[in-house]
């Protein structure tokens, strides 16, 4: 049993799911014709209350305790507030984003940002998850709510085609990652984090012990769209309407990412010696996969799921150095999700009604329709190349010193040759955008705070220049306390 003063260290993951049923309610009463300026205000303020109510607590918590709640369930700690604040931000962003593209496309309903506001619940729960179910109990809140998103529009055959295979794939993945646990808790004695811990280092390596590794490892690497297991991606991320990809591009990863952590970092740290090279090679394919198919596309949301690929490729080489890269892996993840929704954020604002700006095509002289938005895509598109001085060229040398001092020079070695290749296919879009004539002279019309989020969001790329040591610091800090 557990009381009522536990209730405080969670007192985000409550106020997002009441917020989250008050939103679905208002829904019901409000007219599409409102544009949903409400219900994402409502939306918004939720985020703005959890950032405020997790760091208010996380500064308080000066030395970054540990505080195991709900009979060791759920962890509340410094590592899972910083990815915490920063699913807040990226959810702020989207809902500016959603909104501009739902009112574009005269279909604003409050159960959009209801389902969004349920999978941010099921972020959290499986960021602060410390035992197999409550993790598996965000995993797949998660999972259910981002099927209903990408099947939002009902008369789209695509997106109900993609949330078909998105949740077919899904639930094979998740029974994998289910009979891993269960071989688990077979050779342990227990489904908790820290026990398993203690029990691995207690007993010899058996093959139930292994077996259970490479099934949850299976489960993560989907859940990450890592190769082999990234075949949902790409047609998920083309099928599913923008809003809902530059979702799928950016919370539900850094979930994933503290999932990897937790369960491998943690729970089997005295197995680093078996998953490690597992790990690599999940790592090492999905960079070469990743930039080799995405040159080939020409839609750009293809191309960024892609990208995706690589980009956690990228991530999973800082996993790979042991307990110093996890900073450097837990650094990148959050620098490439603020690039991620940025790109989508793009093409949202380039969509009109029932049209999306998909194709790269569609990015033709872009600079000539309004070179301000044609700039702020140069920053994203260069900073996810890597081209110094953005941030993006110091997330992947973290990552790349980090492997170098673990002994892999020749993993880092290979990671720069395919990330100089696949930054051909980001200046592919450069070039259309600075150099071929436009197709089209339609007015992009946005409201002023969409075009606010998005200069942010794009202007990151240079004003997070300014914070960079803090941050990686900070990084490596609560990455120490784990």
């Amino acid at each position: 049993m557990f009381g009522w003063s536990e209730l405080i260290p969670a007192l985000p993951e409550l106020l997002v799911l009441a917020m989250a049923c008050v939103v679905l309610i208002v829904g019901l009463y409000s007219s599409n014709r409102s544009g949903g300026g409400f219900i994402v205000f409502l939306s918004v303020l939720t985020m703005l209350f959890a950032i405020i109510i997790t760091a208010k607590d996380h500064v308080a918590t000066v030395d970054f305790s540990r505080q195991l709640l709900f009979n060791g369930s759920f962890i509340r700690d410094g590592f899972g507030d910083l990815l915490k604040i920063v699913v807040y931000i990226l959810m702020i962003a989207v809902f500016f984003y959603a909104k501009q593209y739902l009112r574009t496309n005269q279909n604003v309903r409050g159960e959009y940002f209801a389902l969004l506001l349920f999978a941010t619940l099921g972020t959290m729960v499986m960021i602060s998850g410390y035992n197999f179910i409550s993790l598996y109990l965000g995993l797949e809140l998660v999972a259910l709510s981002s099927y209903a998103l990408v099947a939002y529009s009902r008369t789209d055959i695509k997106g109900n085609e993609a949330a078909m295979k998105y949740f077919i794939l899904g639930a094979m993945a998740s029974g994998l990652f289910l009979y891993g646990v269960s071989l688990l808790y077979g050779a342990t004695g227990s489904l908790q984090i820290n026990e398993i811990s203690a029990a691995i280092a207690r007993q010899d390596n058996d093959m139930m012990l292994v077996l259970g590794l490479i099934f949850i490892l299976v489960g993560i690497a989907f859940k990450l769209g890592a190769v082999p297991f990234h075949m949902w991606l790409p047609d998920v991320y083309e099928g599913a309407p923008v809003a809902t990809t530059l979702f799928l591009s950016s919370a539900p990863k850094i979930a994933a990412f503290a999932l990897a952590v937790r369960v491998l970092s943690q729970g089997m740290e005295n197995i680093f010696d078996y998953w490690q090279p597992m790990v690599a090679s999940l790592a090492l394919l999905s960079i070469v996969i990743g930039n080799v198919f995405a040159l080939q596309q020409d839609n750009l949301k293809r191309m960024f799921a892609y990208s995706t690929i690589s980009h956690i490729g990228f991530m999973l080489l800082g996993l790979v150095g042991g307990a110093d890269g996890v900073a450097s892996a837990m650094f990148y993840i959050i620098v490439y999700l603020i690039m991620a929704i940025g790109g989508f954020g793009v093409i949202v604002l380039l969509s009109s009604k029932g049209i999306e700006a998909e194709k790269i095509s569609d990015f033709k002289g872009l600079n000539q329709r309004n070179s301000w938005y044609a700039f702020m895509m140069l920053l994203i598109l260069f900073s996810m190349a890597g081209v110094p001085p953005l941030v993006g060229f110091f997330a992947k040398l973290y990552v790349l010193q980090a492997l170098i001092a673990a002994g892999y020079l020749w993993l880092a070695i290979v990671a720069v040759i395919f990330a100089v290749i696949g930054a051909f296919y980001y200046l592919r879009v450069v070039k259309v955008m600075y150099f071929d004539e436009s197709e089209t002279d339609q007015a992009i019309d946005v409201s002023f705070d969409v075009k606010a989020v998005l200069s942010v969001n794009a202007l990151a790329q240079l004003g997070l220049l300014v914070i960079l040591p803090v941050l990686f610091q900070y990084c490596i800090y609560v990455t120490k306390t784990l």
